[in-house]
């Protein structure tokens, strides 16, 4: 099932180049529905997965080259489901909402499920060297997605997204081939299998140096700052399309490789980071809100949220306790869906305006009461709203961090309150008042089309802040294993009341 998760967006993208030309009126529609497929067995994945369990589960493994230790080895966990998922939801809402795009349109399609086949290669690979393949393939249809469709500044956007994180890449295929070569030696038995680098011994310094190449590369990714430079550039210059997969589902490559590979594979290394990493989370959450709320540009805004965002999740990552871990995977997926759900009705007003500059809106919501109402919702749902899904990810990791990190997440904190001036101000000024520009007061609402893409991430974002236990039950086990890992390995003790057991409520009798 995992390798016909990957294989089946790729032949969608093989069946697509095989429609001809002069037919492009049949290029969305195919796309979507050859994203469907991918989409109905992520969901089958989902609901059959086994909750409890720390493993990995529905685990493929052939060999690939003896001679070198490569194997097609895939499995899915707790930490890597979730995510599957999403890319697998969020695909055929992105092609399905991308009428604008009329030039090249065969080619966009493609690039756009390979670029799923590539993504989801990257959460279910357990071979580093596989692992490696998917991350760097992804570059490809995302570069060209960014350098096609985007704006004006699309070549240069495109040009800088791929050299940051191909530099970054180049350092950690060096230690996973230095890791691979340090199993060999120790075990006779060459492996780039995830599950057998586990059992690798590693001198301290081997281990900090093996950490920094693979956090490098993932940090890159996140993007943590003073390395985020590359991301408000591609956003802007991105199509919806472009965006939406890059904040929802390719920004979650940095976070998800920190926590499967810096926590799993140097365990000691990771505890002795902990400061950096936890400083590097705060500034990115504080900077990331400060230079959002200065923004004329709605869409760099959202990017910008992004980067502080996403530093709740390194530093619930690094706070090594069960809340903070916990929390920042499931951030991890409502950050997908609120932060997409934004790129999505971004790009619907720029389909209808052609700009993004928030001082050429104003009275909205009196000439699009739905688009504003939406727009409202997902805001609230962005800075964690109680009931829905923003709130129990950031709640999770602030709980779940001060044990460990008291400081750093009373910083933190403020990033809460930051988020909540730069999106609720730029509502005020993008929706209400009186539409006094021409161009605004005869906008139409949204089509059925545009309510129908943007349904699901509206449902969800409901649904997992009232009811988050359909996530947590999945991750807890995975995030509990890693911390278990730690503690056996290095000194460290995870400090009680980071427990979850400690944040969430209590089970009815207990």
């Amino acid at each position: 099932m995992l390798t016909a998760l990957i294989l089946l967006p790729a032949i969608g993208a093989v069946l697509i180049a095989l429609v001809p030309g002069r037919r492009r009126e049949l290029f969305l529609p195919l796309g979507v529905t050859m994203s469907i497929g991918p989409l109905a067995l992520a969901a089958f994945v989902f609901t059959s997965f086994v909750t409890g369990e720390p493993g990995f589960q529905m685990v493929e493994r052939e060999v690939w080259y003896e001679p070198w230790g490569l194997s097609w080895y895939l499995g899915i966990d707790g930490i890597s489901l979730p995510l599957v998922a999403l890319t697998a939801l969020l695909v055929p809402i992105v092609l399905a909402a991308s009428t604008a795009i009329t030039h090249r349109l065969k080619e966009f399609v493609m690039y756009t499920l390979l670029l799923e086949a590539g993504l989801i290669g990257v959460f279910l690979a357990l071979d580093l060297f596989l692992f490696f393949v998917f991350f760097e393939a992804i570059l490809i249809p995302m570069y060209f997605i960014i350098g096609i469709w985007g704006g004006e500044r699309r070549i240069y956007a495109a040009i800088k997204f791929f050299l940051y994180t191909a530099f970054g890449s180049a350092l950690m295929l060096a230690a996973i081939i230095g890791l691979a070569v340090l199993s060999s030696r120790q075990t006779g038995v060459p492996s780039f299998a995830y599950t057998d680098l586990l059992d690798v011994s590693l001198n301290p310094t081997t281990a900090r140096w093996l950490f920094g190449a693979f956090a490098l590369a993932f940090a890159i990714k996140v993007p943590m700052f003073p390395l985020h430079t590359w991301l408000p550039d591609a956003h802007v210059e991105a199509p919806t399309a472009g965006s939406v997969l890059l904040a929802a589902v390719l920004l979650k490559l940095g976070t998800y490789g920190l926590v499967r590979f810096n926590l799993g594979l140097f365990p000691q290394a990771s505890v002795d980071f902990v400061p950096v990493m936890a400083v590097l989370a705060v500034i990115g959450i504080v900077y990331g809100a400060v230079v959002a709320i200065v923004q004329p540009d709605l869409k760099k805004l959202v990017a910008y949220s992004s980067v502080s965002h996403l530093g709740f999740i390194v530093l619930g990552t690094f706070a090594l306790t069960s809340g903070g871990l916990v929390g920042g995977l499931v951030q991890n997926i409502n950050h997908g869906i609120t932060t997409g759900a934004l790129f999505l009705l971004v790009g619907m007003i720029y389909d209808r305006r052609h700009t993004k500059k928030i001082a050429d809106f104003g009275g909205l919501a009196q000439v699009m009461p739905i688009f504003a109402g939406l727009f409202l919702f997902t805001t609230f749902a962005s800075i964690g709203l109680p009931g829905l899904n923003g709130f129990i990810g950031e709640f999770m990791v602030l709980i779940g961090s001060f044990p460990s990190l008291p400081i750093y997440t009373i910083i933190a904190a403020s990033g809460v309150v930051l988020a909540a001036i730069y999106l609720l101000w730029a509502y005020e000024r993008a929706f209400t008042g009186v539409p006094d520009k021409p161009e605004n007061q005869a906008l139409l609402d949204l089509n059925l089309r545009e309510k129908l893409v943007l349904a699901p991430l509206v449902i969800l974002m409901l649904l997992l802040g009232l009811y988050p236990k359909v996530l947590l039950d999945r991750v807890q086990p995975s995030a509990e294993a890693i911390l278990d890992r730690i503690e056996a390995t290095t000194n460290y003790v995870v400090p009680e009341p980071g427990r979850l057991e400690h944040v969430l409520l209590m089970e009815e009798g207990e």
